[in-house]
């Protein structure tokens, strides 16, 4: 099926595809054994198209932007990974809406909306991925998240079938979505925001990245937030009065800035993070009685 579905791919000339491509260059953990074929699709019609093929194939498939808050297995993934990269990686405004494809980064978009003027996205401003891994994920911080400002989405549904939902056809609960449900993949989000005072929106946005900067560790090859924050607590809190930081397995290390980031030290493996992952949750577990829920994506083979 896969040498059928890069001869259609081919001859359709949708773009791009490597065989056998390995993946932890296409992630921020810097990990990931090899995709059987990576796909590029050269533009929105063009995905939409490969997501039809792949479809009738009977392919398995999966995407990567920019692949934060994504931990892919030693072993690779088997069928395709549609990497959406450029065909995606624009933004335009209309009036008080924000519409940007699903490759723009979700950092950039915010420092966008601010410089014109536009409220609403500010603390996107310490959030990494891109605009389609927000949507999916329902990504949040400083309070707000993007159920809060989302106008729609527009989607094509693994049948290829392209739908717009509005925010509350999106299902949005803490870091959820629809699409943990109904698979597919988010081409377009339209953001309603509101009119602010430019210069005030630029400080506040400086504010939360330069707050990003002090607290998190930029310079090292991690994925954001590594567990979900139990209610009514903060899993960088359970972790740090846990004496976790820096509790190192392998290449992964409990970050000693951050206590819920794991950091890759040069050479982790998925299987270094996942062990040390697992020494976390049953520790905080035996302590505290609390189980600490992965906010990281474990993708491929096992």
């Amino acid at each position: 099926m896969l040498q059928q579905f890069i001869s259609r791919y081919t001859e359709q000339n949708l773009g791009k595809y490597k065989c056998n491509e390995p993946l932890a260059p296409y992630t921020t953990w810097k990990i990931g054994g090899p995709a059987d074929v990576l796909v590029e699709p050269a533009g929105k019609e063009q995905l939409i198209q490969t997501v039809k093929l792949l479809h009738d194939l009977q392919v398995p498939w999966m995407t990567v932007g920019r692949g934060s808050n994504m931990l892919i297995s030693d072993k690779g993934v088997r069928g395709v990974v549609i990497h959406t990269g450029l065909a995606l990686d624009y933004v335009r405004q209309e009036e008080h809406l924000i519409h940007a494809g699903a490759g723009y980064s979700f950092i950039k978009l915010s420092v966008t909306s601010s410089n014109l003027g536009l409220a609403g996205l500010e603390y996107a401003g310490g959030i990494p991925g891109t605009v389609g891994g927000a949507v999916y994920m329902n990504a949040g911080a400083h309070g707000s998240d993007v159920s809060r400002i989302l106008d729609s989405a527009e989607i094509v549904l693994d049948t290829g079938e392209l739908v717009r939902y509005g925010a509350e056809e999106m299902q949005f609960a803490y870091r959820h979505s629809v699409l943990h449900e109904k698979r597919g993949i988010v081409l377009e989000a339209t953001f309603r925001l509101t009119p602010g005072d430019r210069q005030e929106l630029k400080a506040l946005n400086a504010s939360y990245k330069d707050r990003r900067r002090r607290t998190q560790p930029l310079t090292s090859a991690c994925a954001g937030s590594v567990f979900r924050n139990p209610p009514g607590d903060y899993s960088a809190r359970l972790i740090e009065e846990a004496g976790l930081k820096g509790l190192r397995i392998g290449g992964a290390e409990v970050s000693t800035q951050h206590a819920n980031f794991i950091v890759n030290t040069g050479q982790a493996t998925a299987s270094d993070v996942l062990t040390l992952m697992e020494r976390i949750q049953l520790t905080i577990k035996d302590r505290y009685g609390v189980e600490l829920v992965p906010e990281v994506l474990v993708v491929g083979e096992r």
